[in-house]
């Protein structure tokens, strides 16, 4: 069995990945808050552990790894849009939930074993509350449940941060019933006109921390293998599940920490004021899933990494030639070993694309092909891609009817005809190629 080396935040150092049980490996990612469209920061995560799902799968059987993803449909964004637009947070949270699975398939993402919702576990969130209140671990105040972080000797031991930066990094104000600064939020009241569900504690919602160390017991277990995110998690949401999940049950939450690096456009912050803020919805419908995967890709996922529309296009060329070699493969072989062994090694995506550019000759085009699909890469027949969104301005069907066009007036000996139509198809990015079965087309690159 191939060995994998796994980048631990905790440890501050690359282990061995040792599961708990080789025939039930877990894996939790957090997912989206559905209020609104994902962006490409949102989506690097996504593709990032998309990659560690597959490798795991391959080295552990499909059927014996569980990869859990939530969805966040309880949030004060969502109640906000809710009455913006005078509907249910249901409304708004299954909007957006079905957009992003569907923008995240389109960026050749495997839907996780499990996506569990945060609506589906309130009797869970309270169980854990009253376990903690009754351990000394929390308490009420106010409507509130808080989480007495001195009661926890180790706090902060995931993040490593300062008592200072421990309360400035406190989603709640530091409020008159606090017993301490740095104590956060586990239920907070609802006004009447405010969504809110039953509790114990008066009329109410969860605080987010809570949902995931909830869903993450009920679905995977007290303990699990590996939970991954983005860097900008790792506190307070990661640190406070942490709390959360090892006071009440008393064991280890979790064995490996993995977080993924910032993401920038152009060399700075995403940003509406800015302009360069692109959701996965938009960029979509300009670029094919996989040259945005495969962008996202290019950088080790634990490093910064510059996004730029001038890079996806670069990535488009890159696939564009994999397509080319790989266009009369009828059958990929196994996948590459040195593939396996890149991703093996704290998931080394460079390396891995290196690899695979140098298996695109057309004497290791097979090779090329299963490689590139095990990373959900040249999913497509050749002929299918290059004629998949050939021209911004017009669709296919307009394409197929100005070929035939063509064909008529060549037929007819009308070669003006011919020629200007040749040249407009041009003009619109598609190139034809005739010969002795007919005319095909393709993108230009």
């Amino acid at each position: 069995m191939t060995n994998i080396q796994l980048y631990n935040t905790k440890a501050r150092t690359k282990q061995l990945f040792e599961p708990i049980d080789p025939e039930n490996v877990r894996m939790y990612v957090c997912g989206p808050t559905v209020y609104d469209f994902a962006h490409i920061g949102n989506a690097r995560p996504v593709v990032v552990f998309d990659v560690l799902f597959r490798l795991l799968k391959l080295i552990y059987g499909s059927e014996n790894v569980t990869y859990a993803r939530n969805i966040t449909d309880i949030d004060d964004r969502i109640m906000a849009k809710a009455v913006d637009e005078g509907v249910s947070i249901r409304s708004i949270s299954n909007r957006y939930a079905k957009v992003y699975a569907e923008d995240m398939a389109i960026l050749g993402a495997l839907d996780p074993s499990l996506a569990p919702r945060a609506t589906e576990h309130l009797p869970e969130m309270i169980k854990m509350m009253k376990t903690l209140i009754d351990k000394g671990n929390a308490y009420e105040a106010e409507g509130h449940v808080m989480f007495h972080v001195r009661s926890m000797e180790n706090y902060g031991a995931l993040s490593r941060h300062s008592r200072d930066e421990l309360i400035a990094g406190a989603r709640v104000d530091v409020a008159p019933f606090k017993k301490d600064p740095a104590d956060f939020v586990l239920w907070k009241p609802s006004s009447e006109d405010q969504v809110g569900w039953g509790s114990p504690w008066g009329k109410g919602r969860p605080g987010w921390h809570l949902e995931c160390s909830c869903m993450i017991e009920k679905h995977l277990g007290k303990t699990i293998d590996i939970h991954a995110g983005g860097q900008d998690l790792i506190f307070p949401h990661h640190e406070n599940e942490i709390a959360q999940s090892e006071c009440a049950h008393g064991e280890t939450f979790v064995n490996y920490w993995m977080h993924n690096g910032y993401l920038t456009v152009n060399g700075e912050k995403m940003s509406k004021s800015l302009g360069n803020f692109h959701t996965v919805h938009d960029l979509v419908t300009k670029f094919p899933g996989e040259a945005l995967r495969l962008s996202l890709l290019t950088a080790h996922y634990r490093q910064p990494i510059d996004f730029s529309l001038e890079s996806v296009a670069e990535q488009k060329r890159r696939l564009d030639r994999w397509y080319r070699i790989t266009a009369d493969v009828k059958a990929a072989s196994s996948v590459p070993l040195q593939l396996i062994e890149a991703l093996s090694d704290d998931l080394n995506t460079p390396k891995a694309i290196s690899a695979l550019d140098a298996l695109a000759t057309q004497e290791t085009a097979a090779e090329l092909k299963a490689g590139a699909q095990f990373v959900g890469l040249l999913m497509q027949d050749s002929d299918s891609w290059f004629q998949e969104g050939a021209a911004d301005s017009v669709a296919a069907d307009e394409i197929e009817a100005l070929i035939n066009n063509r064909i008529e007036a060549r037929a007819s000996k009308d070669f003006a005809e011919s020629d200007r139509i040749r040249d407009r198809l041009e003009e619109l990015g598609v190139i034809l190629e005739d010969g002795p079965s007919g005319t095909t087309w393709r993108r230009a690159n």
